[in-house]
């Protein structure tokens, strides 16, 4: 998904190491997606969709 995120947007997403499968997508500080909240891991284009709505 990082590779994604920087070919699509050319960013260079900031990978923080968690623990016990998490997995939280923030955009500017906001949080726009939680695995934790949604029990599965997103596909890039979920993640993209939810980017182009924040934006």
């Amino acid at each position: 998904m990082a590779e994604f995120l920087k070919e699509e947007y050319g960013t260079e997403p900031q990978l923080i190491k968690g623990k016990g499968g998490v997995f939280d997508v923030k955009l500017n500080g906001r949080s726009i997606y939680s695995k934790h909240e949604t029990g599965y891991f997103p596909s890039n284009e979920e993640i993209s969709a939810k980017i182009n709505r924040e934006k």
